[in-house]
């Protein structure tokens, strides 16, 4: 982990007012910010731990805890709200066997949802690891979940 966080220090030169992307670049790695790399962050930067933490828990974006191979945000703003996202999320924690807000315990998905994606005239929209996804319906839901399923399993078969 050391080599990884001193490369993504060193694309911003080292320069503390790079904090933010350099915390999205090590998420972005390591899928979140787990606290030996903040400890590392904070050394090489020349940062306080406390304001790493600040900074860390301010911006929803970043996450402290393990989060899921396939980070699943689903919109309920208003648009989504009355084109039957409140079904499509109890299917998706039916389905994933896991709430809103949280990651499955492979850490395979982290199922989320957001207040706006601004998206709103291809609601109900979903966005899969950045990839969005428009109009969706339980059935397209249903295949989307299929298809991250397959490839969950071709992950776990090629460790193997």
């Amino acid at each position: 982990m050391e080599k990884t966080i001193r490369t993504i220090i060193d694309r911003y030169d080292g320069d503390k007012g790079f904090l933010v992307p350099v915390l999205q670049d090590v998420q972005k790695e390591l899928n979140y910010l787990p606290r030996e790399a903040l400890d590392l962050v904070s050394s090489y930067l020349d940062v306080s731990l406390s304001r790493i933490f600040e900074v860390a828990t301010f911006y929803k974006a970043f996450s402290l805890t393990p989060r899921g191979r396939f980070q699943i945000n689903l919109c309920k703003g208003t648009a989504c709200h009355v084109r039957g996202v409140p079904l499509i999320i109890d299917h998706i924690e039916r389905e994933l066997h896991i709430k809103e807000g949280e990651t499955s315990e492979d850490l395979e998905y982290t199922f989320e949802t957001v207040n706006c994606l601004g998206a709103c005239a291809l609601g109900p929209v979903m966005v899969v690891n950045e990839e969005y996804h428009g109009q969706m319906t339980i059935a397209k839901t249903s295949r989307l979940l299929k298809k991250l399923s397959k490839e969950s399993q071709k992950s776990k078969e090629g460790k193997s």
